[in-house]
C-alpha cells in the first residue's frame, strides 16, 4: 500500500490510528460532561476508551500488513515497520492500564471519568512521538503526553500524595522539555533542518564550524530524553512520581511512557544522527551502565513494593539503553522485543500490587505477600511469572529480551557494558526472588491476611493470557523475534518485507535469521 501525503485520503490513511484515539478522546470529553455525576460514568468511560484503543491496534495492524509506506522521503511523519511495532506496544500497554484502572478507580472511590479521555490523549502523543519524521512533531507529540500525565499522576485529589507527585513531575518535565526544545534549536543551527531524514544527511557533512554546535544539540537531546526514560542521573523524580501516583498511572508511567520515550530516542538516532554514532555510543555507554547499577542498587534497599518497582523500572531503562549503544538495526530489534515483554510482566506485577494493597498501595511489602500462594495460587503465579521475567530467568520472555540485547552489545563491540549488564542482572535476584520466596516459602502473617486480595475477573483473565505469552514466547520466540526484526527494518539499507509469515519454521528457542545487509551478520 503506497501512500502519497499530498493527497488527503492517503494522509488520513497514513495517520488512522492516531485520528481514530484523538476522536475517540474527544468524544469521550463529551461522554464524561453529560453523564459526570452518575455513579458508573467512570466504568462506561472505561469500557468506551477501551474500545478505541481496540480499534486504533486494528487499524495499525491492518496497515502493517498492507505493507503501508510513503512514496518518497517522509517528511513529517514516517510510515514503517518500526512505527507500527512501536505503536503496538504502545496500544498493548494503554490497553492493560485502562483495564487496571476501571476497577481501582471505583474502588478508591475516584470518580472521575475524564481520566480515560485524558489516557487517550496520552496515547497520541506518545504515537506521535514514534512516528515523526521531524524533531518538532516528536516535541509535540512529548508535551501533549506529558501534559496529559501530569494531570492522571494528580487525579486523586484528595491524596496529598498524588498532588506532590504530579507538582514534582510538572515541574522538572517542564525543565526536561527546554532542553530538549534547546537542543532542537541547536540542531537547526548547525544543520538547517529539523528533518530526520535531512538531519542525517546533513549531519554527516557538517563544516568543521558547526560540530561544537552539532554535538551541544545532541547533548541537549540526551538530557531532554533521559529524563523522561528515568535514565541516571535525571532519574531522581521517578520514585516520588512513581510512589504518589495512583497505581494504574504508575504503570501507565513505567511501561508505556518509557516505551514511547524511547522509540523517540531510537529513531532519532537511528534516522537522524547515525552519522555522529561514535560521539553519543560514548555516552551512551556511561548513562546505561550508570543507570543499571544505580538503579539495581538502590532497589536492593527499598521495603515498598512500589519503591523496588520504580527503582526496577530504572534499572530496565539502562538495559534498554544499551541496546541503543552500536547503534544499529539489531538494536532496535532487541529493543522491540525486550519493551513488548517488559510490559507485560510490569503491568502484571503492578495489578497484583493492587490487588493486595489499598489507597494508593504506598505501604505495601513483600512481606506482606506472605504465603499468597496458600490463599490465591493464580495471582501468585501470575507475580511469580512476572519477577522471574524482570530477573531474565530461562524460560521467560525476559531471558530471550537479555539474551538479545546482549548478542546486539557484543556483536557490536561492545563487550564490557555487556558483562556489566550480567552482573547487574545478578545483583537483580536480591529483589526479585525475595517476592517469590515470600508467596511460596513464608506463611500467612495471619489467617485473614488476604482475605481482601481481589482481581476484577476480567484483568485476572488478561493478566493470565499475557503471563502465557510471556511463557510461550520465552522458550519458543523465533515468530516474535522476526517480528522484531521486521519492525527495525526500517532502519535497514536492505529492507525486510513487511509481512507477518515467517520466512520458514524455527526450531525451539532459536532466533529468526538475520535479514540480508543486517549489522549483525
Amino acid at each position: 500500500m503506497v501512500l502519497d501525503f499530498e493527497n488527503g485520503r492517503d494522509l488520513a490513511l497514513g495517520l488512522l490510528p492516531e485520528l481514530i484515539l484523538t476522536a475517540w478522546a474527544m468524544l469521550l470529553c463529551l461522554h464524561s460532561a453529560w453523564r459526570h455525576r452518575e455513579s458508573d460514568a467512570q466504568r462506561q468511560a472505561g469500557w468506551l476508551s477501551l474500545a478505541g484503543v481496540v480499534l486504533a491496534a486494528g487499524a495499525t495492524i491492518w496497515l502493517w500488513r498492507g505493507n503501508a509506506h510513503l512514496d518518497g522521503i517522509p517528511l513529517v511523519v514516517n510510515v514503517d515497520a518500526f512505527r507500527w511495532a512501536s505503536t503496538l506496544i504502545i496500544l498493548t500497554g494503554v490497553g492493560l492500564s485502562t483495564i487496571l484502572s476501571i476497577g481501582y478507580l471505583d474502588r478508591e472511590g475516584i470518580n472521575v471519568p475524564e481520566y480515560h479521555a485524558m489516557v487517550l490523549f496520552a496515547a497520541v502523543g506518545m504515537l506521535f512521538m514514534v512516528n515523526g519524521a521531524d524533531l518538532l512533531i516528536i516535541f509535540l507529540g512529548l508535551e501533549t503526553m506529558s501534559v496529559a500525565v501530569y494531570v492522571l499522576a494528580g487525579i486523586n485529589r484528595r491524596s496529598a500524595h498524588s498532588a506532590e507527585a504530579a507538582l514534582k513531575y510538572f515541574l522538572l518535565g517542564a525543565f526536561a522539555s527546554a532542553f530538549l526544545l534547546y537542543g532542537i534549536a541547536l540542531l537547526y543551527g548547525a544543520t538547517g533542518t529539523t528533518r530526520l531524514v535531512l538531519l542525517g544527511v546533513q549531519a554527516a557533512h557538517v563544516t568543521a564550524e558547526m560540530t561544537l554546535l552539532l554535538r551541544a544539540g545532541i547533548a541537549m537531546l540526551f538530557v531532554g530524553f533521559a529524563f523522561k526514560v528515568a535514565a541516571v542521573p535525571f532519574h531522581m523524580w521517578a520514585p516520588d512520581v512513581y510512589d504518589g501516583s495512583p497505581t494504574p498511572v504508575t504503570a501507565l508511567m513505567a511501561a508505556t511512557v518509557k516505551a514511547a520515550a524511547f522509540g523517540a530516542f531510537a529513531r532519532i538516532l537511528l534516522q537522524g544522527l547515525a552519522a555522529e554514532q561514535q560521539h553519543w555510543g560514548a555516552v551512551l555507554w556511561w548513562l546505561a551502565a550508570a543507570t543499571m547499577v544505580v538503579g539495581n542498587l538502590l532497589a536492593l534497599a527499598q521495603r515498598s513494593l512500589k519503591r523496588m518497582l520504580a527503582y526496577s523500572s530504572i534499572a530496565h531503562a539502562g538495559y534498554l539503553l544499551v541496546a541503543l549503544v552500536p547503534g544499529s538495526p539489531a538494536g532496535a530489534s532487541a529493543f522491540l522485543y525486550y519493551l513488548l515483554f517488559y510490559t507485560f510482566a510490569t503491568v502484571g506485577a503492578f495489578a497484583v500490587l493492587i490487588a493486595r494493597g489499598r489507597q494508593g498501595e504506598r505501604d505495601v511489602t513483600t512481606d506482606d505477600l506472605s504465603g499468597l500462594a496458600e490463599s490465591d495460587p493464580a495471582l501468585a503465579l501470575i507475580m511469580a511469572i512476572c519477577m522471574l521475567s524482570l530477573l531474565g530467568f530461562p524460560g521467560t520472555a525476559g531471558f530471550i529480551g537479555k539474551w538479545y540485547i546482549l548478542a546486539t552489545a557484543t556483536g557490536g563491540g561492545y563487550t564490557t557494558i555487556a558483562v556489566l549488564l550480567v552482573l547487574t542482572s545478578v545483583i537483580s535476584a536480591g529483589y526479585y526472588l525475595p517476592v517469590i520466596m515470600a508467596m511460596y516459602m513464608k506463611p500467612r502473617l495471619h489467617e485473614r491476611s488476604h482475605a481482601d486480595t481481589v482481581l476484577p475477573a476480567v484483568m485476572r483473565g488478561v493478566l493470565v493470557a499475557a503471563m502465557l505469552a510471556v511463557v510461550v514466547f520465552g522458550i519458543w520466540p523465533g515468530r516474535a523475534l522476526y517480528l522484531a526484526r521486521v519492525g527495525s527494518s526500517g532502519f535497514l539499507v536492505t529492507p525486510v518485507p513487511a509481512t507477518f509469515a515467517s520466512p520458514s519454521p524455527l526450531p525451539p528457542g532459536h532466533p529468526a535469521p538475520l535479514p540480508p545487509g543486517h549489522p549483525g551478520q
